[in-house]
């Protein structure tokens, strides 16, 4: 089962890992309400379909649609769970049911989650910051030490403005990232070092 990774007086996220790359699937859960959302559906659904039964999951919020995110989709979206992806990554999935845009406010109970287009891993990545707590959902966009990678379809000036301009300048330091694979960070921690990733190009 999954475990309780963080929490705060307004809400619970809990964590899991999944499959063949190791992806963070996140379930961001209301403490008023016990309504919950999950982030990315990865991989090994069944496990995905009991985390969302017991924690209340209303809908599948979808941070880009790179093949090893989304390996669940079909199987969530069989099960009733609405999801969520932007247009841009909309046609890397087999199937979706609501578009995501940039500054939508995704109610979940009580919480009010911000969407924040990142483009560069993917032209339609999307991070997800929690109103009232120093929270970020941030896909393959940010991770200890870098950004995302963009090989795979991806843009390397395209991504370094997304980080600058949408997370570094807009964000406080103390903001807890929580990436797509790995470990946590903050934006206080990998803000100094972005001139670092733009010399060494990558």
């Amino acid at each position: 089962m999954s475990t309780l990774h963080w929490e705060d007086e307004q809400a619970e996220i809990h964590k899991v890992v999944v499959g063949g790359y190791d992806n963070n699937v996140f379930v961001l859960r209301c403490k008023q309400t016990g309504d919950s959302v999950l982030i990315d559906a990865a991989n090994e659904h069944e496990r995905l379909l009991e985390l969302c039964r017991t924690l209340r999951v209303r809908d599948v919020l979808e941070t880009h649609g790179h093949f090893d995110h989304i390996q669940a989709v079909p199987q969530l979206r069989d099960a009733g769970y609405s999801v969520h992806v932007t247009a841009e990554d909309s046609s890397m999935l087999p199937s979706y049911d609501e578009v995501l845009a940039d500054d939508d406010v995704i109610p979940v109970g009580r919480l009010r989650l911000h969407t924040i287009h990142t483009p560069g891993h993917t032209p339609g990545s999307m991070c997800f910051r929690l109103e009232g707590s120093p929270i970020l959902f941030a896909g393959d966009t940010l991770f200890p030490g870098g950004v995302g990678n963009t090989k795979f379809g991806g843009d390397w000036p395209t991504i370094l403005r997304s980080v600058e301009d949408r997370l570094f300048a807009k964000l406080d330091a103390d903001t807890l990232v929580l990436p797509g694979h790995g470990l946590d960070t903050t934006i206080g921690t990998e803000r100094p070092h972005f001139d670092e990733w733009v010399d060494r190009g990558w």
